[in-house]
């Protein structure tokens, strides 16, 4: 058994350290490259690399979604340790990985399809349905800023008071209204400020759609090549399109044996190419991760200790009363992720946090795991959620070792520029 006392240990060193700021915010000039934004996503953008919008002002939405790593975790040794970030008042911990931000804003509302599945919403576990404000992207924004294990504000009025204060207050009035930032209408105010994060997030900059896949992708459309329909007959011809040889029948495998595609669909989306999600929700069979530093949360936010569970979706739905009746069939379940940027990192030694938990290290951990996670001789950790386990579409794939380093090679073809 883990000794969770170590775990507290080295979880108060990580958040003292970000605290110390030995876990530094992107600089300016590492934020993103500018391009041309409308006033409101250029408000937006203030908003999302603001770290006085938090208790202590320290920690603002860009540490857990760094441009540098695709808009997701961005330290390295937090992501080694366990891939869940500290709170901006230590010791503080969330108790999942930070998904990425960037390629989200396509995610529907929350809903139930004609085949009985779950589609979108944001967050792991869907909470950010979109019911309230008609976009989950939105509603996704307001989280954390209240969250008291994320950026720990006291409640909206505190954010807006910020904006207020802040040196882009007179832009978010240009963009809104003379009477858009008021502490006598908080609630509001405080919509505007997700809505504004949600137009940043929603731009060019955070969704550039600049990798070498996407070269790929419309030289392929140029040629007439239905990238959608590639497999073990056909893949030849999506040769000398911009991916080296490798690259393709990684990708040729990515849509056949190794099923990859049946969630991290190749279907274009609105005239772009694929987002690489059906925006669904799926128990992979990911085991436990002992170290993630919930476990070891104060009892105010985790009364369970280390018996606690990520229930998923379906913990989200016991709390819905209309949707009640689908939780069982959907406890375990998490968000299924984008692949964009999945392998970006700003250096070769960069470790990133993988699953919705941060448990594998590496996409080849994660492509291993997929392929053999039902065979006895691999001896893998049980699922931390037994229910609903899909085993329909991966844990015996059959790949062979060759067959899972070329679906990796292909991933990395993901990375924007």
């Amino acid at each position: 058994m883990r000794h969770y006392k170590l775990l507290a240990s080295i979880a108060a060193v990580l958040v003292l350290a970000f605290c110390a700021g030995q876990v530094e915010e992107p600089a300016e000039a590492e934020m993103v490259t500018a391009s041309s934004l409308t006033p409101k996503e250029e408000l937006g953008k203030k908003l999302f690399f603001d770290a006085r919008l938090s208790e202590p002002a320290s920690q603002s939405c860009a540490f857990c979604h760094g441009p540098e790593v695709g808009f997701s975790g961005g330290d390295s040794a937090v992501n080694t340790a366990h891939g869940v970030y500290p709170g901006a008042l230590a010791p503080r911990f969330g108790n999942a990985k930070p998904p990425t931000a960037a390629y989200a804003g396509g995610s529907p509302k929350l809903h139930i399809d004609e085949e009985g599945t779950f589609v979108g919403g944001l967050f792991w576990n869907g909470r950010a349905t979109g019911w309230d404000l008609g976009d989950p992207l939105a509603e996704q924004a307001m989280g954390p800023f209240l969250n008291p294990l994320e950026q720990n504000l006291p409640g909206k009025a505190s954010a807006v008071k910020i904006v207020l204060e802040s040196e882009y207050a007179d832009l978010f009035h240009a963009v809104w209204g003379p009477d858009s930032l008021s502490l006598d209408d908080v609630e509001g105010a405080y919509e505007r400020i997700a809505r504004s994060i949600a137009a940043f997030e929603r731009t060019d900059e955070v969704n550039p759609f600049s990798s070498r896949f996407d070269d790929f992708w419309r030289r392929t459309q140029e040629a007439r090549l239905d990238v959608e329909a590639v497999d073990e007959n056909n893949w030849e011809q999506f040769k000398g399109m911009g991916l080296d040889d490798d690259e393709v029948e990684g990708l040729m495998l990515f849509a056949t044996k190794g099923e990859c595609a049946d969630c991290h669909m190749l279907t274009p989306v609105d005239g772009n190419p694929p987002l690489f999600t059906d925006f669904t929700y799926d128990n992979v069979g990911a085991p436990r991760n002992p170290d993630n530093p919930f476990y070891v949360q104060a009892a105010e936010f985790n009364p369970d200790g280390d018996k606690w569970v990520d229930k998923g979706l379906g913990g989200f739905l016991e709390g819905i009363p209309e949707y009640q009746q689908y939780a069982a069939e959907n406890i375990g379940k998490y968000k299924v992720p984008t692949l964009r940027n999945v392998d970006k990192q700003p250096s070769p030694d960069f470790a990133k946090a993988f699953l919705h938990n941060g448990i594998f290290k590496t996409l080849k951990e994660v492509v291993h795991f997929y392929n053999t996670r039902d065979l006895e001789e691999e001896d893998w950790p049980p699922p931390e959620i037994e229910a609903n386990v899909n085993t329909e579409e991966l844990g015996d794939l059959g790949l062979t070792e060759e067959e899972e380093d070329l679906i990796v090679l292909f991933m990395k073809t993901l990375t924007d520029r």
